[in-house]
């Protein structure tokens, strides 16, 4: 128990408060726990958030206090995690926190090579924008806890990602988290790196160093995690734990963000920093104040960065994904930006609103003309491996595998959208 105070808030209140609660919390010295919720759904949840309340309370240690809760529809996992955060602040000692069972449809898993043409940013720290995200079909959705949290909130957005990561399904998206910079990130790592994250966004790197202390703060989470859950499943650990349980913690993977001059030089060195980097992205907004120059929808001001972006990804072998398209109201210039990423390389881009999903994926779909050249690619490489020809060739040019290996991929991701 380190830094006690008298009393302890988190969440918010009010009319825009919607799908999210407020918790004030005030140790007392006896007289156990005293709850006054006023809540929207009292009639239907009223008795359950009581008993929800009181079983987490009793969990974290809390044994006295009045508490206080305006809820205003907040769902279970919103509720436990504000008093989580009402109970930390107060400066006891909680452990793991309070942990709910995994919900149907968080258990979901990913593959380095899948499709990551749009990954849709969503506050960390509001509860409202997760629920039905994953209906959109984003390619991955992002739970961020760096530039939309404001800073006296990001201990409280790190506990309510952690168990939106526990309770929501997300459907087909990948899962994904920016993590915030430097040791404040490390510090998100320990709270949500062990609930089936599948890819952690590291933002403004500039060193490859950064992307190894991230990969191995995860692998001391997880392996961690995974130890504990075998210990308490077996009751009687195996003579080497470590090795056993850390052969089954699940494989999170890194997505560096390049946003600065000197990223922008390094992105090679980042792009293999580990062998858990899937992808490398660039993001504009920093990397235009970075360099001094306005951020254009023509993008000539980025177009060197964007470039080394994609150079270092294809030579590390993984994904080159573009910066979001901030303007959300006008579909032809997002459409008109994604053709242009499309051909300077880039294989997604980022979205900060639903709307924009559907365009991104439109436009990086191949064309007629595309598809039928990737299947002639294709079926030149099928015939010459069932020949057992260690050449393919197509009419009077040779095929290199790149080349093969793009041909697939354009195949495989028009098969994904039905355009076969």
């Amino acid at each position: 128990m380190t830094n006690k105070t008298n009393t302890a808030e988190a969440g918010r209140r009010g009319p825009d408060a919607r799908s999210d609660c407020w918790v004030k919390i005030t140790p007392t010295d006896s007289g156990g726990i005293a709850l006054d919720l006023k809540s929207k759904v009292e009639s239907m949840y009223g008795d359950a958030t009581r008993q929800l309340i009181s079983d987490e309370l009793e969990a974290l240690g809390l044994a006295n206090a009045n508490v206080e809760i305006e809820d205003n529809g907040a769902l279970p996992f919103v509720l436990t995690a504000r008093v989580e955060a009402a109970v930390r602040r107060l400066g006891l000692d909680v452990g793991d926190g309070f942990l709910q069972d995994r919900l149907p449809g968080t258990d979901t898993t990913t593959e380095r090579d899948r499709f990551r043409r749009s990954r849709l940013y969503l506050p960390g720290n509001e509860p409202k924008f997760m629920l039905n995200a994953g209906l959109h079909n984003p390619d991955g959705i992002i739970l961020d806890l760096e530039d939309s949290v404001a800073p006296p909130e990001k201990d409280a957005a790190r506990i309510l990602v952690r168990n939106a990561l526990r309770t929501i399904d997300f459907r087909c998206s990948e899962r994904m988290v920016r993590i915030n910079q430097g040791d404040r990130g490390l510090e998100d790592l320990d709270v949500i790196a062990a609930h089936n994250v599948h890819v952690i966004l590291i933002p403004k790197v500039e060193d490859p160093e950064q992307v190894r202390k991230v990969d191995e703060r995860i692998k001391q989470v997880v392996c961690g995690a995974t130890e504990r859950r075998s210990d308490e499943a077996t009751k009687n650990p195996p003579p080497e734990p470590q090795a056993s349980a850390c052969a089954n913690a699940p494989r999170v993977y890194l997505m560096p963000i390049v946003e600065s001059a000197l990223g922008a030089i390094r992105a090679y060195d980042i792009a293999t920093a580990s062998p858990n980097v899937i992808a490398l992205t660039i993001g504009l907004e920093d990397y235009t104040a970075d360099i001094g120059a306005a951020r254009t929808q023509q993008g000539s001001e980025s177009f060197w960065a964007r470039a080394q972006v994609v150079n270092a990804a294809r030579a590390a072998g993984v994904q080159p994904i573009d910066s979001v398209f901030s303007d959300v109201g006008n579909m032809d210039a997002l459409r008109d930006s994604v053709l242009e990423a499309k051909s300077l390389g880039f294989d997604g881009k980022g979205c900060i609103h639903p709307r924009q999903i559907a365009v991104i994926h439109d436009a990086f779909a191949p064309t007629e003309a595309e598809l039928t050249k990737a299947r002639r690619i294709v079926d030149a490489f099928e015939d010459a491996t069932r020949k057992g020809l260690g050449v393919v060739s197509l009419g009077t040019k040779m095929i290199d595998p790149p080349v093969v290996k793009r041909a697939q991929r354009v195949v495989r991701l028009a098969e994904a959208m039905n355009r076969v």
